[in-house]
């Protein structure tokens, strides 16, 4: 490692060998002795950082075969992998980034120190992968140099802007796995269901890329331009064993498995409740809280419900989302004289993706009406559902379900279309001052097209026919009204599915405006300076202004359904200042002592057109201090207070019901507990024993904004060391971390409510609890209709983590120790220890820790040990045969227990011995590099290198980013992947 690798492992470790060449400047850079530094705006040569930064350099990127910013951010050990293109169910079509598992809201991104998009439209699909330079992820908070949102951290983007010449990288990869899973093909036969095919190559992704720039007038200015283009072929669930079919447990202890599937199955299912007379009387029906299902054979025949019926609504989804993406923009710079240089930038992305889910039904959750005399009803069924009325014009109230399964999955067609414009000033006052003042204006417009959705309205419209004149029609054949045949197993006719069928279409416009300015001096210039250090104090001061905005439109259909749009905006005042004190510098015992003081006030106005939020003043600082006894080792602390205000989503996002995990203890005929306790959670008598269970264990629960929210406050503490032995190619850092969040924006989690109000009674969980009024159950999908659990947004209790990263990088000359060249190893690691994962739901109701666990409330796995440890050795001589270089990436992640098998009050639910826990896994990913004559790079790699298959786990218990039966953005969902790259410059 280079003394210059050494020096500036202080500021910055990455995972690659080369990181410190790369964050250094360029060489012909009129800034060249000045490091610009992720965390602070001092600029300085020499400076180095007291919170400890990860870097990641586009060596690492290629090394990867990534072609999306989130895959490879999602392999680093301090980020838990978040919305990205294995997510189809629910998905938004957009990556994000969740630092410490506190969430992706608490993360900030910024492209060279500016805010990246609108905090709410944030897709790191937006940053041009050919112009990233290097990408630093930075922990603890930071809202005192950047604002609100940096509370967990920074990911910020370091882009190359005076490329002088023109670069071009392309890339093809394709994964391949070998479906071998003798036990879950075994459960898919004999279920009936085709097991997937044992060899699959699918999954392609292609990409391309070009920038290419120009130096003007002898290097006074510079424009970078772009382009890229990205496509990505979809993969279904039915091409991997694990997520073929749905995964249940196939006994109490949850020990094996078995294909099940959806209640709401494509045979017809029927829950009978009361009946209407014509005079207005309502009496119970002769079926009443019993299930039927259709007779399979297709007869107009009820026979009593079972699982046998279920429908496996799995093969249909999607586990790879298709999508195409194009990016483009440019760069400029131009230095008139040492006091004004301007520059700016043009960004822009469309990206359209395209997820998939299992067909549509008419959903259980609502008792829908039938009258009587509707001809499609048998006299056997007529009979159980109406008794004596059966023939009449009274009507009944049943729940009806019935799965489009011949039909088409419902498509949500995701189209985002960003732009970004940036520009400003900057230069020298004078010998001492500087200046820089700059505008940005980012826009977000994302437009989805919800494709072959059953609307329930019309279904219950048509569900309500009569004869006329031998020829079944609706009652009410408004809107050009088809009746349905939900009674027999054949299902309805094309046109009546034709009429039920009802698109919808949304479209979400946010917005930023920032306006910022501030200056940097070095008081040093004016003699003020430590009487023991070099050199002098340097100071930051500076303004921010902000606004952001949300304006959402939807659809007649959604508003008839009583979906709300979402319109508000939100903008902060703010003044901020950093000092950097060197105290004393090259002194017996002390190399370097340096303090740093950050400060910034911040004033925060809401509203929307039916609501004016409260003004909110926040203040924000943070204390740092570096100490170097020698240049080997480095001592670093810092202490953030941090500050977070409610984004324009969480004060204004329109409040709708949505699918939660969520099993109903008061449901069944058995239900797990007493009839007192469920009467807690609002279960009648007369429910008790009759309320139906949550199918595959998905409830309701009502979601959305809150204009009366407060910001959070976050206590960030970081301290360790950095060691640079002299004349060993090693360096090492060691830091611990604690994050502390007081207050912060978020939601009790359905189950934790239920659970705690029916072993507690406490009122406010309680409270949250919204039952169906006619059958009781704890699901449906209009909030007029109850069935759901408000998980509305609110100031909860506290977020707390602690933990230690390690990163250390070593090289090994092997002409050094085996007296003959075989050329150069290189070792880099990056890990992290997780101790403490804690969420306190509410103020003084206790908490919980999710370290080393996962599902229920705890979600997605949260090992208590990650790490990436890459070996890379290059190869010695030119050999046409030899690559240049080829390297060998180990990914641990450690092993975790299932929440939901604790003892915490808080983490109750689905308890199992087979997926008690998902044991350590150990990925390897080999990759290789070849110079090639006329400046070709050729880069060919295999990532999972052993086709190590995720774990297969059952779906309810996959709350949070699950999809698949597995957690596709945690583990490689999709075996092998074969990647083939080609790079040039000139």
């Amino acid at each position: 490692m280079t003394g210059v690798a050494l020096t500036a492992l202080g500021s910055a470790l990455a995972i690659t060998p080369a990181f410190a060449q790369d964050a250094a400047p360029a060489a012909d850079d009129a800034q060249a002795t000045t490091v610009v530094v992720t965390g602070t705006r001092i600029r300085r040569p020499n400076l180095k950082s007291a919170s400890p930064i990860t870097t990641v350099d586009t060596k690492e990127v290629k090394l990867q075969g990534a072609i999306a910013v989130d895959s490879f951010l999602k392999s680093l050990p301090q980020i838990e992998a978040g919305n990205n293109e294995n997510q189809s169910n629910n998905s938004d079509g957009t990556a994000g980034v969740n630092l410490r598992s506190l969430g992706g809201n608490r993360s900030l991104v910024l492209i060279d120190g500016q805010r990246f998009l609108p905090t709410l439209g944030v897709d790191l699909n937006f940053s041009p992968s050919s112009l990233v330079e290097r990408t630093d992820v930075l922990t603890g908070g930071a809202s005192s140099v950047y604002g609100s949102d940096a509370m967990s951290g920074v990911v910020n983007f370091i882009m190359r802007k005076r490329l002088n010449g023109i670069k071009f990288d392309s890339q093809y990869s394709i994964y391949q796995h070998t479906n071998d899973d003798d036990y879950l093909r075994g459960i898919q036969e004999a279920k009936g269901i085709t097991p997937a095919k044992k060899n699959v190559w699918d999954g392609q992704k292609y990409d391309f890329n070009i920038s290419f720039g120009s130096n003007l007038e002898d290097g006074k200015g510079n424009v970078t331009g772009y382009f890229g283009y990205r496509k990505m072929e979809a993969v279904r669930q039915d091409a991997r064993d694990y997520s073929n079919c749905a995964l249940e447990f196939d006994d109490p202890d949850g020990s094996t498995f078995r294909c099940g599937g959806s209640s709401s199955h494509a045979f017809g299912r029927f829950r009978p409740l009361t009946i209407t007379m014509d005079d207005g009387t309502v009496i119970d029906s002769p079926g009443k809280n019993t299930d039927y299902a259709n007779s399979k054979d297709g007869s107009k025949t009820w026979v009593p419900n079972d699982p046998s019926f279920n429908y496996n609504y799995a093969p249909d989804n999607y586990t790879l989302r298709n999508s195409e993406r194009y990016n483009a923009g440019f760069f400029a710079n131009y230095k008139v004289n040492e006091h004004v240089e301007a520059y700016g930038s043009f960004m822009f992305m469309d990206d359209h993706s395209v997820s998939q889910v299992a067909p549509s039904a008419i959903w259980a959750g609502r008792a829908f009406d039938v009258n009587c005399d509707n001809p499609f009803l048998s006299a056997q069924q007529g009979a159980i559902l109406c008794g004596a009325a059966y023939g009449t014009d009274a009507v009944a109230q049943t729940q009806v379900v019935y799965r489009a399964a011949t039909g088409p999955g419902r498509r949500n067609d995701m189209r985002h279309t960003d732009y970004r414009l940036a520009g400003g000033f900057r230069g020298a006052i004078n010998d001492a001052w500087s200046y820089d003042a700059s505008y940005m204006y980012a826009t977000t417009i994302g437009q989805f097209n919800y494709q072959n959705d059953i609307n329930q309205d019309l279904a219950a419209q048509a569900l309500m026919a009569v004869m006329d004149n031998g020829t079944p029609v609706c009652i009410d054949q408004s809107k050009g009204c088809k009746p349905i045949d939900v009674f027999s197993a054949n299902g309805p006719s094309a046109e009546g599915l034709e009429f039920i069928y009802a698109p919808t279409f949304t479209r979400n416009e946010q917005s930023i405006n920032v306006f910022n300015a501030f200056v940097s001096g070095d008081l040093g210039k004016y003699g003020i300076t430590s009487p023991w250090a070099d050199d002098g104090v340097a100071i930051v001061l500076g303004v921010e202004s902000r606004k952001e905005a949300i304006d959402e439109k939807r659809d007649q259909t959604q508003l008839d359904a009583e979906i709300p749009e979402a319109h508000g905006k939100i903008w902060a005042d703010e003044y901020f200042t950093e000092v950097e004190v060197p105290i004393v510098s090259d002194k017996p015992g002390i190399k370097s002592l340096n303090a740093s003081l950050g400060y910034r006030s911040s004033t925060y106005n809401s509203e929307s057109p039916t609501a004016k939020g409260e003004e909110k003043k926040t203040e924000t600082y943070k204390i740092e201090g570096r100490y170097a006894p020698t240049s080997d080792i480095l001592f670093r602390a810092s202490y953030n207070k941090a500050m977070r205000a409610a984004n324009v989503s969480e004060l204004f996002a329109s409040q709708q019901v949505g699918n939660v995990g969520l099993i109903d203890p008061c449901a069944g005929p058995t239900p797990a507990k007493s009839q007192a306790e469920c009467a807690r959670t609002g279960v009648t008598a007369a429910w008790y024993g009759h309320i139906e269970p949550t199918p595959a264990d998905v409830g309701s629960g009502l979601g959305g904004g809150n204009p009366d929210l407060n910001p959070e406050e976050a206590k960030t503490t970081t301290y360790g060391l950095v060691f640079t032995p002299r004349g060993l190619p090693l360096a090492v850092s060691l830091d611990y971390y604690k994050i502390r969040i007081e207050g912060y924006i978020g939601t009790v989690d359905p189950q934790v409510a239920v659970s705690q109000c029916v072993n507690t009674g406490d009122p406010f969980y309680c409270g949250l609890i919204v039952r169906n009024p006619v059958t009781g159950a704890l699901f449906g999908y209009n909030k007029a209709l109850g069935g759901y659990v408000i998980n509305t947004n609110i100031n909860t209790g506290f977020l707390e983590t602690t933990g230690v990263d390690v990163s250390a990088t070593y090289s090994l000359e092997t002409a050094q120790v085996f007296g003959h060249d075989y050329g150069s190893l290189n070792f880099s690691l990056v890990g992290t220890y997780l101790n403490s994962l804690e969420t306190e739901v509410l103020p003084g109701l206790g908490s919980y820790d999710c370290t080393g666990l996962f599902g229920g409330a705890c979600g997605q796995p949260k090992p208590k040990w990650r790490h990436n440890l890459r070996t890379t050795w290059a190869v010695p001589g030119d050999r046409v045969w030899a690559p240049t270089t080829v390297s060998v990436n180990w990914r641990y992640f450690g092993k975790a227990e299932l929440a939901t098998n604790t003892d915490d009050q808080y983490l109750t639910g689905t308890k199992s011995t087979r997926n008690a826990e998902i044991e350590a896994y150990n990925y390897i990913d080999l990759a290789m590099t070849k110079n090639l004559p006329h400046g070709l790079v050729l880069r060919a790699g295999v990532n999972n290198l052993f086709d190590k298959d995720p774990p297969a786990i059952m779906g309810g218990l996959l709350v949070q980013n699950g999809n698949g039966n597995t957690y596709p953005s945690t583990y490689d969902p999709l075996g092998r992947m074969f990647f083939l790259g080609l790079s040039t410059s000139f």
